[in-house]
């Protein structure tokens, strides 16, 4: 069986990985260049793009932010899964945020400026604590600006003054007092069968994602039944066939969802160690049409992302049930260079294990690592 991936990132070389036991031979595109790539060490193929899509059983994508006119020369092939819209929605905020309306899902108050005149107008309607998001090509917090009192309203309208709206608007939220973010990933097969995977809970820092524990602690049937709520209405209103992500600010007892990723997900690279069948399996089962894998958790985890540096010591593995993904990439700030997943019995052994990885982990690139092992070592 072959898959092609559009994307030719870490989270293809996952599913690559992840398909090789399965017989699934994974494909990868670079999209800037069209060039079809070994996944995992990333050579290029002697196989031009449009015989690598006739060759392929099952089309997917690794991140949302795909040029449309390959995206639109892929879904002709009619093997594309998850579909256009769900792809489409996950890369444009002003999409996602019509089908959250649409399906009556809540999320966090909003407001679309097309013109940095109309912010004026956003600070009146939804307070002057705003967060402002460009609605396509932002992640890990760029494209993203904070108003944190209307004093500081013109100096952004001159940050933003330059930027085309009309083509590419604002999403201007109302910044919330969450308690903490949780996601939800889950896998849809092509037949409806839905797997899901705990809510877990993140831990980020300056817009990344540096820590995920799972399952999340405190976590009630009620906040359960709210997520999967949510994901079962966006799954059915999409057709979606895949692994899809779904992040939550927790307020209380009521969950809003921040944003939906259409695709594997960093909250779910903890499952490679940490449940039976890891994301990255679940999702090239669903689109090539294999039962799914059971989600159950083996163990309480924390995934850990490496960000920015070369990747630590090997030294680091003498620390029991630590287990090393290494992305074969050159460092620059703010790029994921891989991942650390750590295994326990309990909330404790996970702690007393993080703090024992600061022997090789430098708190300047992993500077959530401290706290969150005391949190979790207070945890019963």
């Amino acid at each position: 069986m072959n898959v092609l991936i559009l994307g030719s990132g870490q989270l293809a070389r996952m599913m690559a990985l992840s398909g090789a036991p399965l017989g699934i031979e994974v494909r990868a595109v670079d999209v800037s260049n069209h060039k079809v790539v070994n996944p995992i060490d990333k050579k290029v193929m002697d196989i031009h793009l449009e015989t690598a899509i006739e060759a392929a059983d099952a089309i997917s994508v690794e991140f949302e932010h795909i040029p449309e006119p390959l995206l639109e020369q892929v879904n002709r092939s009619g093997k594309l899964m998850p579909s256009v819209e769900a792809i489409s929605a996950g890369a444009d905020r002003v999409k996602e945020k019509a089908l959250l309306d649409k399906l009556n899902i809540a999320n966090c108050p909003y407001m679309i400026v097309d013109d940095v005149a109309k912010l004026e107008q956003a600070v009146a309607q939804l307070g002057e604590k705003l967060i402002i998001k460009a609605s396509r090509n932002g992640y890990d917090g760029y494209g993203q600006w904070r108003l944190s009192s209307k004093e500081q309203l013109p100096d952004i309208q001159q940050a933003l003054a330059e930027l085309d709206l009309k083509k590419v608007p604002l999403v201007v939220e109302k910044m919330l007092s969450f308690e903490r973010e949780v996601s939800l990933v889950g896998a849809r097969a092509k037949n409806g069968q839905v797997a899901f995977y705990p809510l877990v809970e993140n831990l980020h820092h300056q817009g990344q994602l540096h820590t995920c524990v799972a399952p999340a602690p405190a976590i009630t049937p009620a906040l359960v039944a709210q997520a999967e709520h949510a994901f079962n209405a966006l799954v059915t209103e999409l057709n979606y066939v895949g692994v899809l992500a779904v992040e939550f600010f927790q307020m209380g007892d009521t969950l809003l969802v921040n944003e939906i990723a259409p695709r594997v997900h960093n909250s779910g690279h903890w499952s490679m160690q940490g449940a039976d069948t890891c994301q990255f399996e679940n999702h090239l089962r669903a689109i090539c049409e294999l039962p799914l894998g059971s989600t159950q958790v083996l163990a309480p985890s924390v995934m850990l992302n490496v960000i920015g540096c070369d990747l630590p010591p090997k030294d680091m593995l003498s620390v029991a049930r630590t287990h090393l993904h290494g992305y074969m990439k050159t460092p620059r700030a703010k790029r994921k260079m891989g991942h650390i997943n750590i295994t326990g019995n309990d909330y404790a052994e996970l702690g007393a294990a993080m703090q024992k990885l600061q022997k090789w982990l430098s708190k300047s690139y992993f500077p959530t690592l401290n706290g969150e092992a005391e949190r979790l070592l207070q945890i019963k």
